[in-house]
């Protein structure tokens, strides 16, 4: 390897990553072609370079010089200086009109244009206006370059030095020495962590005032993670005391900055980031305004009930027909129950009773699956929330999805008489907003859900909110329905529910429990059950069987099941293609679960010839699908979804999908399964909790399996304590409703 230096322009960009700058260039010095191969933060083509490396013999592309360092320099002959302008590195000048210029002004050119740009209106075909537009570029892109060079030294990826730049411009140097915790609140992509890395670099001091306040936001805003749309004053000082190394009597004062700054509401001792305080005490008045009462007369409506019911041969009882009645006569209602308490005959019920009154009625669900659910169980199409507000917009190239928004809101809101939510339990504040925003008082609200589920994801704990403030008209539907009862799923889910002791011992056809002691024993009674014993017994496919954990590490967490029970269920075969990629392999008939929203994405459904009948876009959080396809030559993966719907990923996107023949409880939310088995054993207490047994049982159609220790189990059914979520809807709503909220703008 012979060291090389060459000097010349930059004749063609062949490779770009724009991720990291690594970059193949074409550069011609002395009319010799060159291949450059290296990290180049910043440059253009026609761009002058210096550049020394190794020389390499690559087995494909020949030799090239992989750079070691390098210059941009400013071109001094007439000849560079004609090929940088007429590279297309500035807009609006094409080769010809380069040539013109350099031959009026030659080797001065470049001195013209950065100082006496007026210059340049010599020159036939160029405006006064064009002149300066071309120095502004000629002087922008040399301020790029020292911006990027400036930025690299603080450890800055190239992409975000340039989304640096754009943000700030020039003022970015001051920024950066003064204040660079800014960053974390202006640019998507830098947080309180690479702030304060940068901070560290250019020698700001632990107890800096701009340090404290970012670290505050900062804590309150990761507490929104776990699911807290505030943080008590102590809880927010204990939590940034330990992120910053301060002491919390030194950050008390701090609180009231941010205060002024309109970043945080405190309410006595709760401190909210402001968005989540607003967005809280929006939803509470938007539903305080649904909340009309009707005055049709009940005995009217039992009347016209009575004829529905002989008529679809339904015999509902007496707190379902009490449902009706609320549902007709008010603005706002919610329908809570346990499985089997008969909440689908109800919105059947509702549908028809409504349908009978010609009234527009849209269904929708949180989850694609639960959306898939309320359609087979009503025969209405219901859609996803997110579809009945016709979410659009692109995300950009770095998950920002500032641009997306919902079509539906207050200016176009949604034309029905009456809307049905199911599953509510998983709607998180975000959605519950934006679902409000695009109802009209007037319009029937019907909430559908099991309180007793997990709460949802994302932040808020808006279903129990609602329900505790005694401010709307809730049905609690709680007699288990006559058929219900047989099912021992049913019976023991209502028993976890009460905190009673479930007999685990007796036979039963469909809540079976396996007792054994170690974790490998565990997993390989779960094998023996999903290829041999539950297919028949359920009569389902061993991949429709789904195998669901408390936790994502550790001896029966999910990472290490789906390891292994890939080798048990789809083991490496010669006709099976694979792909390896952040670590996990996926093979073609691999079951995966898709772990993200992701809007854009587009499927289709083909016939058996592989022509496409029906298409859209969107797959999401929680979706299971087979891997049916995988080109090695395309980088391209191909998932069948439910109802038939193929997806190609790229091999870039693989990220977004994870192994599924096991998943987290959480995961499950919404979903329902032929046959689910459920590992128990010893694990962190906050997360061995009643609702999340509750929610895992529930979750089966025709049979549960625990395998493990009994009283791991019933240790799980006596553990109440619920990861409190610190929420402040259901206050707002008391408020609101009882008139002694101050109006805030």
């Amino acid at each position: 390897m012979d060291m090389a230096t060459v000097n010349g322009y930059v004749e063609k960009i062949k490779y770009r990553n724009e991720e990291n700058g690594y970059s193949i260039l074409s550069v011609n010095a002395n009319d010799e072609e060159y291949v450059l191969v290296g990290t180049f933060p910043y440059i253009n083509e026609g761009d002058f370079i210096e550049a020394s490396g190794r020389t390499v013999e690559h087995p494909i592309y020949g030799e090239q010089i992989q750079v070691e360092s390098y210059e941009v320099k400013v071109p001094e002959d007439s000849a560079s200086m004609e090929r940088y302008l007429g590279s297309g590195a500035i807009k609006g000048v094409g080769t010809a009109l380069a040539a013109r210029i350099v031959r009026r002004f030659k080797a001065d050119t470049f001195r013209i244009i950065e100082e006496e740009p007026e210059r340049l209106a010599e020159v036939k075909g160029i405006s006064e206006k064009m002149a300066m537009a071309i120095s502004e570029q000629m002087e922008s892109k040399k301020e790029l370059r020292q911006a990027m060079m400036f930025l690299q030294e603080y450890g800055i990826s190239m992409n975000l030095a340039l989304k640096i730049y754009n943000e700030y411009g020039p003022r970015m140097y001051g920024i950066i020495k003064e204040n660079p915790y800014r960053l974390a609140d202006d640019i998507q992509g830098v947080g309180f962590k690479m702030a304060d890395e940068i901070a560290q670099r250019v020698g700001i001091f632990t107890d800096s005032d701009y340090r404290i306040r970012s670290g505050l936001f900062y804590t309150l805003l990761q507490s929104v993670a776990n699911g807290h749309t505030f943080l008590s004053k102590e809880e927010l000082l204990r939590g940034a005391s330990e992120l910053l190394h301060v002491e919390p009597e030194a950050m008390e004062k701090h609180l009231m900055d941010l205060q002024m700054e309109k970043k945080i509401v405190v309410k006595g001792e709760e401190i909210y980031a402001s968005q989540y305080y607003y967005m809280e005490l929006n939803t509470a008045r938007m539903l305080h305004d649904l909340n009309i009462r009707g005055s049709e007369p009940e005995a009217e409506i039992r009347r016209k009930l009575d004829r529905i019911c002989a008529e679809e041969q339904i015999e509902p009882d007496e707190l379902q027909i009490q449902a009706v009645i609320e549902a007709v006569n008010s603005g706002l209602l919610i329908i809570t129950g346990g499985p089997g308490t008969g909440k689908t005959t109800t919105i059947n019920t509702i549908i028809r009773y409504f349908e009978q009154e010609e009234m527009e009625i849209l269904l929708a669900a949180p989850t694609g699956r639960a959306a898939k659910r309320m359609t087979e169980a009503t025969g209405y199409e219901a859609r996803t929330v997110h579809r009945l507000l016709e979410l659009t917009g692109v995300p950009s190239e770095d998950g920002n999805t500032a641009g997306m928004h919902f079509e539906r809101n207050e200016e176009n809101p949604l034309d029905a008489d009456a809307i049905i939510i199911d599953e509510t339990s998983m709607v998180d504040i975000y959605l519950m907003h934006a679902l409000l925003r695009a109802v009209n008082p007037g319009t029937r609200l019907i909430l559908v859900g099991d309180v007793n589920q997990l709460p949802s994801v994302g932040p808020g704990n808006v279903l129990r909110d609602m329900i505790d403030s005694g401010s709307f008209n809730v049905v609690r539907l709680t007699r288990i329905f006559r058929q219900a009862a047989q099912s021992d799923i049913i019976v023991n889910a209502h028993r976890i529910n009460g905190g009673e002791e479930i007999p685990l011992g007796k036979r039963s056809e469909d809540f079976l429990f396996i007792r054994r002691e170690q974790p490998d024993m565990i997993i390989s009674a779960m094998i023996t059950l999903i290829k041999e014993k539950l297919p028949n017994y359920v009569h389902a496919d061993p991949l429709d069987i789904q195998i669901m954990t408390p936790m994502r590490k550790g001896a029966l967490g999910v990472e290490r099941l789906n390891t292994i029970l890939q080798e048990h269920l789809n083991p490496k075969a010669p006709d099976k293609p694979e792909k390896e990629a952040g670590g996990m392999i996926y093979r073609v008939g691999d079951k995966v679960m898709q772990i993200k929203n992701n809007y854009q994405i587009e499927w289709e459904i083909r016939n058996r010839y592989g022509i496409p009948v029906d298409s859209g876009m969107g797959v999401f959080n929680g979706d299971i699908g087979i891997i049916r396809q995988i080109n090695q030559f395309a980088e391209q993966l191909t998932v069948e979804f439910d109802e038939g719907k193929m997806v190609d990923y790229s091999f870039r996107q693989l990220e977004e999908l994870e192994l599924a023949y096991a998943i987290t409880i959480h995961k499950s939310q919404g979903s329902e399964y032929p046959a689910v088995i459920i590992p128990v054993h010893s694990g962190p207490r906050m997360l061995m909790t009643r609702n999340l047994i509750y929610t895992a049982v529930t979750r089966a159609r025709t049979c549960v399996c625990l395998v493990g220790l009994p009283e791991v189990f019933q240790a799980m059914v006596d553990n109440e304590v619920e990861q409190r979520r610190c929420t402040g809807l259901k206050t707002r709503l008391k408020e609101i409703m009882s008139g002694d909220q101050e109006v805030e703008v």
